[in-house]
């Protein structure tokens, strides 16, 4: 039988109380206050706690406190990105952000999932899927992505859009939920 935290990485139902993953939690909610009390005044402290609670950070690659992650080690940022204020990363799944891409303030990358039906959503029971973020997209202040989710390369996802299907390259997308607008050339 599997443990709730092999269960959670495979991508099945879990229930998120097992000492597996609160130690993983509690490691996240440590790195990501040192993170986000560090000084402005300290970048390379500043750096290396980040580097420490993610499973990977791009060369130039730039994230604002406060900044806020279930797990850290199941992100992963490319080069020369950039995450404004108050990005929240529920990475119960995999999200993989390309390189090259620009994220605004209050931008929330959700992969959990839960059951619609009450009896399995009282019992604690949850879920994730992942999301994956192309090279030079860029999401605009507020966006909500869903887990799920992948949006391709050079998108552009407009100002609060809630993002709850994939979303395919070179597009400009909008609104909740978000509808391609316009294709990029």
């Amino acid at each position: 039988m599997n443990s709730m935290r092999q269960r959670m990485l495979a991508g099945e139902a879990y229930i998120a109380d097992d000492p597996e993953i609160t130690a993983d939690l509690d490691r996240a909610a440590r790195l990501t206050e040192r993170f986000n009390t560090s000084s402005a005044e300290d970048p390379e402290g500043r750096l290396a706690a980040l580097r420490e609670l993610l499973g990977s950070l791009g060369e130039d690659t730039w994230v604002r406190p406060p900044f806020h992650c279930d797990y850290g080690w199941q992100t992963h940022i490319g080069p020369r990105s950039f995450v404004n204020f108050n990005a929240i990363f529920l990475d119960v799944a995999r999200i993989a952000i390309g390189a090259d891409v620009q994220i605004g303030p209050n931008v929330q990358l959700l992969t959990a999932t839960h059951p619609i039906e009450a009896e399995p959503r009282r019992a604690k029971w949850e879920a994730a899927k992942p999301i994956t973020i192309g090279d030079n997209v860029w999401l605009g202040g507020g966006v909500i992505v869903l887990a799920g989710v992948t949006i391709g390369e050079n998108t552009v996802v407009g100002a609060g859009a809630v993002v709850t299907k994939d979303l395919p390259a070179n597009v400009v997308a909008v609104g909740n939920p978000a509808r391609v607008v316009r294709e990029l050339a």
